[in-house]
C-alpha cells in the first residue's frame, strides 16, 4: 500500500510543480526578480557567455527538492522523499525540454516533430516575442493553450477575425 503513496506524491508535486513553475515565471522572474531573468530574453549574439543569470533559478528550484530528499530520508516520511523526486523529476523535463529543445544550449537531439511539441515552441516563441517584463504571455512550460496547437497561418486568420470583430 505504501508504494502507492510515494507514485502519488511524486505525480503530485511533478504535476504541482508546472503550477510552481508558471507562478513563479509570471510574477517572481517577470517581477521583482527580473533582474536575474531579464538575460534569457536576450538574444544569442547579446549575451557574454554559456551562462545567464537566468541559470541561478536551477538552483532555486533545487533547494525545495534537496530538503525533501534529506528530510524524507531522515525520517519516517518517506512520502515527502518522494516529493523531492517529483521535483527532481519535473526539473530534469524542464531542463531536457526548455534548455536542450527550445533554446538548443546542448545538441542532444534536434528537432522533435509532434503537434505537442510544435505547440510548446510556439507558446515559448510568443513569450519571448517580448524582450521586457511587461505584457508577456504563456509563462508555463507542459501545459500550452489550445491556440498554439493551431498550425501560424490559422492562428493569424483567427486573430485577424478575432480584431475584426472587435472592432466592429
Amino acid at each position: 500500500m505504501s508504494w502507492i503513496v510515494y507514485v502519488l506524491a511524486t505525480l503530485g508535486a511533478y504535476v504541482g510543480m508546472e503550477f510552481m513553475a508558471w507562478f513563479t515565471h509570471k510574477f517572481l522572474m517577470h517581477g521583482l526578480l527580473w533582474s536575474w531573468h531579464e538575460d534569457h530574453h536576450k538574444a544569442k549574439h547579446e549575451k557574454l557567455g554559456f551562462w545567464e543569470k537566468n541559470d541561478r533559478f536551477f538552483l532555486v528550484f533545487a533547494v525545495p527538492s534537496a530538503f525533501c530528499y534529506m528530510f524524507g530520508s531522515m525520517t519516517q516520511t518517506w512520502w515527502v522523499f518522494f516529493i523531492g523526486v517529483g521535483i527532481s523529476l519535473y526539473g530534469l523535463t524542464y531542463f531536457l525540454i526548455h534548455d536542450v529543445y527550445i533554446h538548443r544550449r546542448f545538441r542532444w537531439f534536434r528537432q522533435l516533430d509532434g503537434k505537442y511539441s510544435r505547440a510548446i515552441l510556439r507558446a515559448h516563441g510568443a513569450h519571448h516575442a517580448k524582450s521586457t517584463k511587461e505584457e508577456c504571455e504563456s509563462f508555463g512550460l507542459l501545459v500550452v493553450h489550445p491556440k498554439f496547437f493551431k498550425k501560424r497561418s490559422s492562428a493569424n486568420k483567427s486573430a485577424v477575425q478575432d480584431t475584426q470583430l472587435q472592432e466592429s
